[in-house]
């Protein structure tokens, strides 16, 4: 398993990583916009944090109430420890039900859990109908956001490879990219036996599953096929309808600078006696996966996230390096918590440390998490089992000493002074350093330290 830093010296600087960063700060900017439009968003945000976080803390009561409302309205409920039951458990039903074509919504548990892979090592044909998923998929390939999982690709890549996979002649025009793939698509759902959705939010009083998309590609799959699987991490409930109207007031606005977005969609149970559609079946599963243990852990919090995007799109850390960089399903500053927090520090303790701690992740949050606080929470954990880097032990044990040493810290500090004049280029800053400073200047310059230390300068003033 390669670490954060050796897949980050892979992208940076990269044509991909430069489309992420170009299309990260403008979402950024078309939330800061929605967010100066609606004067009641600060208010807003208390309450989904005030929701979010009971919830949380009652999630077994409401989830139990949501179940018996499915049931009630004739739904089937299952509840999965892990990927591989959730693989089994669809793999089973779509057998059962002689289904073989399935299409499928945008869902980040799934992809958590691989059940693409899955479902197609059971010799099911499965294709993802969101536009971004669907070149993702096409391209053998990963999404880089949480919102636009194609953040890192241009219109030029897109049209190479449609031509490629798909055989039609080369555009690079979003329009014509758009009826292509719609085309190609719309024949897929004519014949789809079974359709596989996430849930961003399942109503506990009413048995309702609402999902948040800006493409009809979320309704042809919960609609058209006869057999409807919506997959949910557990933590993705609310309490009332009211509780899910105020999710949706942050949601859009914080995801993708809209008021609503263009399809929210809100299903209660398979079609009923005088439907004019819907499917004749609906499964819930609701996913664990390590989501128990977050709960009880320094990390608890994250599971309050709503996945809006919205911290990604200011880290620093993201917009730099791209979403490949961080290895798994869920990148930027949620990421960095929430995939350690689920699979473990073994293989994902570099995670907490890839942050800067700017905290402009917390300042955005439309639940107002503190991802900074358990990033920090992490790293002692990670500190404390032995994780840490030697390297940077050492390195911090000799400042520390040097630190509670006045005459020593003095010292540091003219040597750093003296250091930064040999190696300061003619604009004063410094383009090159040894050993684990490298990592840094590699890619940026080095702010040069002070030729005077602040302490002589404030001595002077004092003698003045």
């Amino acid at each position: 398993m390669s670490t954060f830093t050796e897949r980050a010296e892979v992208h940076l600087g990269t044509p991909g990583v430069a489309a992420v960063n170009t299309g990260a700060r403008r979402l950024a900017a078309m939330r800061q916009a929605a967010v100066d439009e609606y004067p009641q968003m600060d208010a807003m945000r208390d309450r989904a944090r005030s929701i979010r976080l009971h919830t949380l803390q009652n999630l077994g009561r409401y989830l139990e109430q949501l179940a018996e409302r499915v049931a009630d309205l004739g739904g089937h409920v299952f509840w999965a420890n892990d990927g591989d039951e959730v693989g089994k458990y669809v793999a089973d039903v779509a057998r059962e039900r002689g289904a073989k074509a399935i299409v499928k919504s945008k869902s980040m548990v799934t992809e958590e859990i691989e059940l693409n892979d899955m479902l197609e090592s059971a010799g099911l044909d499965v294709v993802e109908t969101d536009l971004g998923e669907f070149i993702v998929q096409l391209a053998d390939d990963r999404p880089s956001h949480i919102i636009a999982p194609i953040l890192h690709k241009t219109r030029h890549e897109v049209g190479e490879l449609f031509a490629t996979q798909l055989g039609t002649p080369y555009t690079d025009e979003p329009t014509e990219l758009n009826a292509i793939a719609r085309r190609h698509l719309r024949e897929i759902f004519l014949r789809a036996d079974m359709g596989i959705s996430g849930v961003n939010f399942a109503v506990a009083e009413t048995g309702s599953i609402c999902t948040v998309t800006n493409e009809g590609n979320g309704r042809l799959t919960t609609t058209a096929p006869r057999t409807h699987v919506a997959i949910m991490g557990m933590e993705r409930v609310v309490p009332t309808i009211a509780d899910l109207a105020v999710m949706l007031e942050v949601l859009a606005r914080s995801g993708t600078g809209q008021r609503l977005s263009v399809y929210t969609n809100i299903m209660t149970g398979a079609r009923r006696s005088g439907d004019p559609d819907g499917p004749d079946e609906f499964h819930l599963v609701i996913v664990d996966n390590g989501r128990s243990n977050v709960l009880g852990g320094v990390a608890a919090e994250i599971l309050g996230c709503i996945r809006c995007g919205a911290c990604l799109n200011v880290c620093p850390v993201y917009r730099s390096a791209g979403g490949h960089v961080y290895g798994t399903t869920y990148s930027g500053p949620v990421g960095a918590v929430l995939t350690p927090a689920l699979a473990g520090l073994d293989e994902w303790h570099d995670l907490p440390s890839a942050s800067s701690l700017c905290g402009a992740c917390k300042e955005v949050c439309p639940i107002r998490l503190d991802i900074p606080e358990m990033l920090l929470a992490l790293r002692a954990e990670a500190t404390a089992a032995g994780y840490d880097r030697s390297a940077v032990r050492r390195a911090l044990k000799m400042y520390a000493r040097a630190a509670t040493r006045p005459a020593a810290f003095r010292a540091m500090l003219k040597a750093g002074g003296l250091a930064g004049k040999l190696r300061r280029s003619s604009d004063g800053w410094i383009t090159s350093l040894p050993w684990l400073g490298s990592g840094w200047t590699n890619h940026r310059d080095f702010p040069s330290p002070a030729s005077r230390p602040f302490f002589e300068r404030w001595r002077d003033r004092d003698g003045r």
